[in-house]
């Protein structure tokens, strides 16, 4: 089967470029786009327009890496180290568990709400990446706080999504390059029966963040390609999404039927952009989807 090029042809969500943009995620009861810049230290929310921008400031000297909604409406965040509460109408943090990765050298990384009720984080191995080791792990936080690490292993975990029946996992290396693909218990929160998903190298993508549409297709930023990777529950590539701005890291869906899609970038000072990047590096772009993506779950939080 071939695999389908798409060209679109989005537009910058806001005229600012980011360090490190990652975790976009669309909060449908505040109609409004939060992402992270992981470098900058800052967590970002807009409107589906580009306007209304806010943005606040993680505790210094940490940094936010990844995001979930909850049901009282504050967010789940991943800090370096610890997840944490963080209320948008009063700025007021509070945290909901200490993390042990390991080596001051690794971090939290990619992290959602899982269909079972728990935040999902991964942690990557910051240091250079040819230094890089398989020294990372996968842990699921509930919301009473316990911490559970589900999975070791991992150099650069990446690319947390679930099918829309909740009952596939998809998880990602972005150092292996690899995606598996698990049977997942929404009950229980197990993981079962883990398998290859996809093998990637630099020209189609190294996986980075994703997302997971309506008909259960999974989406993988190709970070090293400058593109987006559909794929089939089966794992057959169907087709790939070129971007015109380099280093894509993470797709999501929401606006107007979740038939929007917002996909953000990061920056890398003094390297040149490929000749087909025409917007600028680290710029969060928008693009219509022509399908639906699934609402993110949220996290039972205590407040209601």
């Amino acid at each position: 089967m071939n695999v389908i090029r798409i060209v679109p042809d989005p537009r910058p969500l806001i005229e600012q470029s980011f360090r490190l943009g990652e975790s976009p995620i669309w909060d449908d009861r505040r109609e409004r786009l939060f992402f992270v810049d992981i470098a900058a230290g800052e967590i970002h929310h807009l409107t589906a327009e580009g306007s209304s921008h806010r943005m606040w400031y993680a505790p210094p000297p940490d940094r936010p890496t990844a995001l979930g909604l909850t049901t009282a409406g504050r967010l789940v965040v991943a800090l370096t180290r610890s997840v944490v509460f963080l209320d948008p109408d009063t700025g007021a943090w509070e945290t909901l568990a200490e993390i042990d990765v390991g080596l001051h050298t690794t971090r939290l990384n990619d992290g959602k709400v899982g269909p079972d009720g728990a935040f999902w984080v991964g942690s990557m191995d910051e240091r250079p990446p040819e230094e890089r080791q398989p020294i990372g792990a996968l842990f699921r936080v509930t919301p009473d706080g316990r911490v559970e690490k589900k999975l070791d292993g991992l150099t650069v975990a990446n690319g947390l999504a679930w099918s829309p029946d909740g009952t596939t996992m998809w998880l990602a290396d972005s150092r292996g390059p690899w995606i598996d693909r698990f049977d997942f218990d929404p009950a229980t929160g197990e993981m079962s029966n883990r398998t290859r998903f996809a093998t990637l190298d630099d020209a189609m993508g190294r996986p980075d963040g994703c997302t997971c549409d309506a008909a259960g297709f999974y989406w993988s930023a190709g970070v090293t390609a400058g593109r987006l990777n559909r794929f089939a529950p089966d794992g057959r590539l169907i087709e790939f999404w070129e971007l015109p701005v380099a280093w894509p890291t993470m797709p999501c869906f929401g606006g107007e039927g979740l038939r929007t899609l917002f996909v953000t970038s990061l920056a890398r000072p003094g390297v040149e952009q490929p000749a087909s990047a025409r917007l600028p590096a680290g710029t969060v772009i928008t693009l219509p989807a022509q399908i639906s993506g699934l609402p993110p779950a949220r996290f039972p939080d205590p407040r209601g």
